[in-house]
């Protein structure tokens, strides 16, 4: 058996609407991985309270760690340099120990408004915002960045890299898509290792790993050793521990449906946990099971059952029921 590579980590990927603090619990607690980031916290012309901090990133609240331990990192979004620092600063000082920036959300409203990949076609500005936040930010604070291939095309995208890591980033995650590109297969691994090659700061390969095989695609093709999981670790839930288990030279176990049956239950609990007089615990439900189905017989027999549920409480009836047939 061989030991865990020191260097080889896993992150969970900062995905709005997706991957909220509920998911964040979940996922870390199946197990894998290293760290996550947290849904990016919007900076625009004030400076947040410490209630929306807590209210985006709880963990802040727990030493910075999902309820079982894994170290979840701030990330923000704007473009106001002075803004972001002193939102930066705030999140600090009611106990944030490192922060993200993002460059890389696709969402047209975002990017109307002269956040994330927009910033893509301003290397100067993002050099700017990453300078602004590192000469302000406490020396031990870690200050990373999160960046995709470019706006419209490829052409800026080892300058926007040089640019955040010239700017004094530690660490720099890329998705290796434009943002024109969206998530429409393929992802482009052979980018990340350019830019790899071209900083002088350790690199994140993201995009596109739904398996464990895809997982040692990106990194051969990238030369990182570190890996992002998105949609991939949310459509399959255990993706993080097999990897984990691959690279402990165990043998690699794939859940079967009995399992994550209790896995959607736990999500549902923790979701009616969180807002149990709201709509948000059954849409948060139907969102992941409609994501799973695509992939799982099982997920799409149980979306079906759910699909026009609208009582949480006939919506625990069904759970109960399936996570029963699925364990006998």
């Amino acid at each position: 058996m061989t030991n865990l590579k020191e260097n080889t980590r896993l992150v969970l990927a900062p995905m709005q609407g997706l991957v909220d603090d509920v998911m964040r619990d979940l996922l870390t607690r199946i197990g894998g991985y290293d760290e996550c980031v947290s849904e990016f916290v919007r900076i625009t012309h004030t400076v947040h309270s410490h209630a929306t901090w807590l209210k985006y990133v709880p963990e802040i609240a727990n030493g910075n760690k999902t309820p079982v331990g894994t170290p979840c990192t701030v990330q923000l979004l704007g473009s106001d340099a002075d803004n972001m620092a002193a939102n930066a600063l705030e999140a600090v000082r009611f106990g944030a120990d490192k922060i993200d920036l993002n460059f890389g959300c696709p969402a047209p409203t975002v990017n109307k408004h002269k956040g994330g990949a927009i910033l893509l076609k301003e290397p100067q500005l993002i050099f700017h915002i990453v300078k602004t936040l590192r000469e302000r930010l406490p020396a031990h604070i870690p200050l990373t960045a999160k960046m995709r291939l470019g706006y419209e095309d490829k052409s800026r995208a080892l300058e926007c890299a040089c640019a955040i890591a010239e700017g004094g980033a530690c660490g720099l995650t890329v998705h290796a898509r434009t943002k024109a590109e969206a998530y429409e297969p393929p992802a482009h691994w052979e980018w990340i290792k350019k830019i790899r090659d071209a900083v002088n700061i350790p690199v994140t390969a993201n995009g596109d790993v739904f398996s464990l095989q895809d997982y040692i695609g990106i990194k051969t093709a990238s030369g990182c050793n570190s890996v992002m999981l998105g949609r991939g670790a949310v459509i399959r839930p255990d993706l993080a521990r097999q990897i984990k288990q691959y690279e402990s030279g165990l043998s690699v176990r794939d859940s079967d449906f009995a399992e994550i049956s209790k896995w959607i239950r736990l999500f549902f609990d923790l979701c009616l946990a969180k807002e149990a007089n709201n709509k948000y615990p059954i849409a948060r439900l139907k969102q992941w099971l409609g994501m799973m189905k695509k992939t799982s017989g099982p997920a799409q027999t149980l979306f079906d059952r759910v699909r026009t549920v609208k009582d949480a409480d006939e919506v625990c009836r069904i759970l109960n029921a399936f996570e029963h047939e699925m364990n006998v």
